[in-house]
C-alpha cells in the first residue's frame, strides 16, 4: 500500500468512528508551504511526508498555537499523549533537534540520538518523544530523550500508518483497553 492509501484508510475510519475528531482536521499543506519549510529546515521533504502532507496539514489554526510548549497539535490522535505534526510544528521541532555537525551527540556517529536527515513528524507537547522518517531511505523511527533512539521501526511511513489503522479498528471493534469511540471522539482512557 502506498503512504496516500494508507493515510487514506486512516481517515475512512477517523471519519466513520470519529466524526467530530475528523471533521477538525485541517486540509492540505500547499506546495508553497512545503518548499518555504524545507528552505527553513535547509533538508529536502521525503516524497511519502510530502505526499502524507498534502493530503492533510495537521498544523493548528495559528491563533490556537501555545507558544509556551514545543509541538501543537490535535490532542489525543493517533494516541493519548502525542499527535501528527503539521509542517509549522515539523519545522520548529526540526529547527530544535537539528545540530551544526549532523548528528549528535557529535562524537557518536554511528548511534546517535538525532541525525539531521531525520524529520519529526509525530510527537508529544514537549518534542521528547516521537517519530520521525529518515529522508535518505523512508524508514520511520523513533526517539525519546531519556531513551535510546530506533531507526527502521517501520519501513515505511505507509506501514506506519497500517498499524494507525489496525489500532482504529481494534478501537471500532471494542477490543481495546485504553480507548474508545465516544459521541464522535476518541476517547482515551
Amino acid at each position: 500500500m502506498s503512504v496516500a492509501e494508507s493515510w487514506s484508510r486512516v481517515m475512512s475510519l477517523l471519519r466513520e468512528h470519529a466524526p467530530a475528531d475528523h471533521a477538525e482536521l485541517p486540509g492540505p499543506a500547499t506546495e508553497q508551504m512545503l518548499a518555504a519549510a524545507e528552505k527553513r529546515m535547509g533538508i529536502s521533504l521525503h516524497g511519502d511526508l510530502r505526499t502524507w502532507l498534502v493530503q492533510n496539514n495537521l498544523d493548528l489554526p495559528e491563533e490556537d498555537v501555545d507558544d509556551d510548549v514545543m509541538c501543537c497539535g490535535f490532542d489525543g490522535f493517533p494516541d493519548e499523549g502525542s499527535f501528527f505534526l503539521g509542517i509549522r510544528a515539523m519545522a520548529r521541532l526540526y529547527a530544535n533537534r537539528s545540530t551544526s555537525c549532523g548528528f549528535d551527540p557529535p562524537d557518536q556517529p554511528e548511534n546517535p540520538f538525532w541525525r539531521n536527515e531525520w524529520i519529526p513528524f509525530l510527537s508529544d507537547q514537549d518534542g521528547w518523544t516521537g517519530k520521525f522518517i529518515d529522508v535518505r531511505d523512508g524508514r520511520v523511527g523513533s526517539w525519546f530523550v531519556s531513551g535510546p533512539t530506533v531507526t527502521g521501526e517501520y519501513a515505511s511511513m505507509a506501514q506506519y500508518f497500517d498499524s494507525v489503522a489496525e489500532t482504529l479498528t481494534r478501537i471500532a471493534d471494542g477490543s481495546s483497553s485504553v480507548c474508545r469511540f465516544t459521541e464522535g471522539r476518541l476517547a482515551w482512557s
